[in-house]
């Protein structure tokens, strides 16, 4: 037979005192037991049937079961059922039942080996019965207690360290009714005691009638006061809405002055900027402001567009087509106000993709004037025809500053071009680097700016040649 915990369900071994218990021994352990099951069925007996006090603390048991809130069961009822140990058999010790020592001249013989097998029969038999004793002595002990039996050490320690703690509220609950019945007895009012309350009681009646009778009063002045202030309150209500009107006539009448007086000051700029605008135009060569030639660091720019690239400093190639294409606009603008015809080449203004066609005869080929970021023999093939467009441009550079220094003969380019150099730079882009080329194009733009110097002062017709 096995017995386990009752709380952890865990498998326990029983001592071997449990296991041979005399009559006395189970009368020692079993009368605690009865003397609780009798307080509990006087307290159910003094309970009443019907009540709604809720249960103090003291009887709230953490960890133990309630006998009052659960109802028997089978096998509660089956365990009250069971007599007690010493009532149903005899315990006999283990001095009793012990196996008397045998002889060695007798184990040899058949007759010895059958009162061996039977003494060992007689051992097993009373090691059932002392386990079969020690349960029903577990089952006495649970039905007749509020916890279940047997349990493990673990399970007995939390089980003692829970009863403490509840042992230590149940005292402290008990000091408070003692307190309280103290304060109780303490509480209790003598005879005069109880003729001078009912005499305050009295006085405190007629004082109460009297302020009914003022409050009474003072509810009727308190209508007439609400009264008087619900007219005052309209009348107001009244003055409210005029002045609200007064003031909305009063915003529209300033809204409008502000108007009209906004309006006025804002002809009067529009006059005095117009007027402004007029004598600047007047003053103003219209050629400087369409190409504005400028320098940036190492680069040239024209209109805000950088023209050449630099190894520290990229630049994107529709910056250097726009840049490219202002440029072209440029020659092209300056020679139709000059009346000036360029010899083998054409050009044609398109923005960021214009383009320069070389005029043989009847034969045209063109050449763009702009570049992408394109890798392969596509690129390779594209810089040529760029290298030819820039080749073109100075070529019409060249003949326009030739022209220039022909109609007035105080004009001097800054850079001199031969043939696809200017100050001594190439301005092809292959076989050469970012930082010559970028340079030469900035000696280029230079030349454009004091060509449109000569375009701005020009104000002879020239015949086209």
């Amino acid at each position: 037979m096995a017995f386990n915990c009752q709380r952890c369900k865990l498998h326990i071994r029983i001592d071997d005192t449990l296991t041979d218990l005399d009559s006395a021994a189970t009368e020692l352990l079993v009368a605690p037991l009865s003397a609780e099951e009798q307080y509990q069925q006087q307290l159910r007996q003094s309970k009443p049937r019907y009540t709604d006090t809720i249960e103090p603390v003291s009887r709230r048991l953490v960890g133990v079961k309630s006998s009052a809130t659960k109802s028997p069961n089978k096998k509660q009822q089956q365990r009250e059922s069971f007599p007690l140990p010493s009532e149903s058999f005899v315990v006999l010790t283990r001095s009793q039942v012990g196996q008397t020592p045998v002889a060695p001249q007798q184990i040899s013989s058949p007759s010895n080996s059958t009162v061996a097998e039977d003494t060992d029969a007689t051992r097993n038999n009373s090691l059932s019965h002392r386990l079969r004793v020690a349960g029903r002595l577990f089952n006495v002990m649970s039905s007749r207690s509020s916890v279940d039996h047997p349990m493990c050490q673990e399970c007995t320690d939390m089980l003692l360290e829970s009863l403490e703690k509840q042992l230590v509220d149940v005292g402290l609950e008990r000091d408070c009714y003692i307190e309280y019945l103290e304060k109780v007895k303490d509480g209790r009012i003598s005879d005069d005691e109880l003729k001078e309350l009912e005499q305050q009681v009295s006085e405190l009646k007629l004082a109460e009638q009297e302020a009914l009778v003022d409050l009474a009063k003072a509810r009727e002045e308190h209508d007439a006061v609400t009264k008087e202030m619900e007219e005052l309150e309209a009348e107001m209500k009244a003055l409210e809405d005029r002045e609200q009107q007064f003031w909305e006539q009063y915003n529209d009448y300033e809204l409008k002055l502000e108007n009209f007086q906004n309006e006025r000051a804002s002809i009067n700029l529009k006059y005095d900027h117009d007027v402004k605008q007029y004598e600047r135009l007047q003053k103003t060569v219209v050629y400087n402001d369409a190409f504005c030639i400028s320098q940036e660091g190492p680069f040239g720019t024209i209109n805000g567009f950088r023209l050449g690239r630099i190894s520290s400093q990229p630049v994107e190639w529709s910056e250097i087509n726009a840049a490219w294409g202002q440029t072209l606009l440029l020659l092209y603008t300056v020679a139709h106000k000059l009346k000036f015809q360029f010899h083998t080449y054409r050009l044609v203004p398109m923005g960021s993709f214009s383009r320069v066609e070389k005029v043989d005869g009847d034969t045209v080929v063109p050449y763009e004037l702009y570049g992408s970021n394109e890798f392969g023999l596509n690129r390779v093939f594209l810089n040529r025809r760029l290298d030819h467009a820039m080749f073109a441009i100075l070529n019409c550079l060249k003949q326009l500053t030739d022209f220039a220094e022909e109609r007035d003969r105080s004009l001097r380019f800054p850079y001199r071009i031969h043939n696809d150099k200017i100050g001594d730079l190439s301005i092809r882009m292959q076989f050469n680097q970012d930082e010559l080329w970028t340079r030469a194009l900035k000696y280029m733009l230079t030349n454009m700016k004091w060509v449109l110097v000569f375009a701005s002062r020009a104000n002879v017709a020239v015949e086209p040649s």
